[in-house]
């Protein structure tokens, strides 16, 4: 039926139709992912998505964020209103690694916790601090980017954003200067505005910051800190070498500035990177989260102060704030340090990423993006006929969800680019579906001409 039909893509759903009108594909059934389907008619991978468009047009598949595309419940063999394909590419959240399933790892981990001799005592209340226990835990794992760190410069802290607000609630006062890359985390902008901040734009290369511009900011207009991500920057996905980090460290002494380091991805390198917290101890607030290296589901995030007793400050902030970390999360998380499990989990992410990196590459060929080989991410540098709204928009409609440059801009004129997100899509599957929807979609200069509305 498929050759016989005006066109190979159309011949495709006229078949999908009829397996459906014929019971042999069943209401329910999930489609395999593209490719597959490619390979087994022995066509190419933009007639496959071309006929995904037309079989959700006509309402005889749908799909579901997170999960893929499945033949809708409610067909009746008759053309339909299309059903919103989800295909979610926009959460920067590390992917569920082979082998491991977070529904059996989670519980058996927190029995253990409770199971303990002292267990009970993680449902009390505790210092605002963190626990002693937990934070020589966080030491330890701390070690290979910060060596030497002692536990009572540590805060144990309820996720990165709380630990960042409380950072800038303790350093800053409204109409304060802060320092970051022309791209940058967009919870630092949403800590900016609640604060009222004022954030200066740094140029950035393909490494990352450039110190020349951090060091002219810091003659023309005194800032207060410098925020950076130094490994695998979101969105930017660079990571800074030892010898930038060494020239940023210098400026910012040079200048009285505070460095705000958060490094959520470091863990995910294979190679030992140096923190700036070593390089600077007493001027850098260092933020390490287990939200990208393991589940954001743990909520758990580690300050390191300058020194003992700005720890103490940052805790009354917190006390101020959230009180405390879930003791049963922190006591899980350092259970999964001392264990080991917390690395082999890390290591299991990082592979993973590997594996999604290599399939992103085989979908997106010579299309110009950046990327770190074992981060969630990757940054897409758009044709010139492309807007990065547009190309969002348009995205967003074929059903695939992504993030534009304007999110992390803290310039008026962002570059035009997007960032897409790997690690959400549960396996590879979807996530090939999304690439391969992003992939089609930007060949096609007509939709995001400029100018075109």
């Amino acid at each position: 039926m498929i050759e016989n039909a005006r066109m190979k893509y159309l011949g495709i759903v006229e078949a999908l139709e009829a397996d459906i009108r014929s019971g042999r594909v069943l209401r329910g059934d999930r489609l395999p992912a593209q490719r597959a389907i490619a390979e087994a008619l022995g066509v190419d991978l933009t007639t496959v998505t071309r006929a995904f468009n037309e079989a959700r047009r006509r309402g005889l598949v749908s799909a579901q964020a997170g999960r893929g595309t499945f033949i809708s419940e409610g067909i009746d063999g008759e053309s339909g209103e299309a059903t919103q394909s989800l295909i979610d590419l926009s959460m920067n959240i590390p992917p569920q690694p082979s082998g491991v399933d977070f529904r059996k790892v989670l519980p058996s981990g927190i029995a253990s916790v409770l199971g303990s001799p002292r267990g009970l005592l993680h449902l009390h209340y505790q210092e605002s601090t963190g626990a002693e226990s937990d934070r020589r835990a966080a030491a330890g794992w701390l070690a290979p980017r910060i060596e030497g760190v002692a536990p009572d410069r540590i805060v144990v802290t309820g996720g990165a954003q709380s630990a960042l607000f409380a950072v800038s609630e303790l350093l800053f006062d409204r109409g304060d200067a802060v320092a970051t890359g022309a791209m940058t985390y967009p919870g630092l902008k949403a800590v900016a505005i609640q604060k009222g901040l004022v954030l200066h734009p740094l140029d950035m290369d393909g490494q990352g910051i450039l110190p020349e511009s951090f060091e002219k900011l810091c003659r023309e207009q005194a800032p207060k800190a410098l925020y950076v991500v130094p490994s695998i920057d979101n969105p930017t996905t660079a990571t800074l070498p030892e010898g930038r980090r060494w020239k940023l460290v210098s400026i910012a002494r040079t200048h009285g500035v505070s460095i705000i380091e958060d490094d959520p991805y470091a863990p995910l390198l294979p190679d030992r990177t140096v923190a700036m917290a070593e390089l600077a101890p007493d001027i850098t607030w260092h933020i390490a989260t287990l939200s990208k290296c393991v589940t954001p589901a743990l909520r758990v995030a580690y300050v390191v102060a300058p020194s003992a007793s700005r720890a103490l400050r940052l805790a009354g902030v917190l006390r101020a704030t959230i009180l405390m970390t879930s003791p049963l999360m922190s006591a899980l998380a350092s259970r999964w340090f001392l264990e080991g499990a917390l690395d082999e989990l890390t290591r299991s992410i990082r592979a993973e990423n590997v594996e999604r990196q290599k399939l992103a590459a085989s979908i997106l060929g010579d299309v110009g993006y950046a990327a770190d080989p074992h981060g969630h991410h990757l940054w897409l540098r758009l044709p010139e006929h492309w807007r990065a709204g547009d190309f969002a928009e348009h995205a967003d409609r074929a059903g695939v969800s992504i993030v534009p440059a304007s999110a992390f801009a803290t310039v008026a004129h962002p570059i035009e680019a997007v960032r897409i997100s790997l690690g959400v899509a549960p396996d590879r599957g979807d996530l090939e579906d999304g690439l391969t929807q992003l992939a089609n979609l930007i060949s096609q200069p007509s939709l995001g001409a400029r100018g075109v509305v």
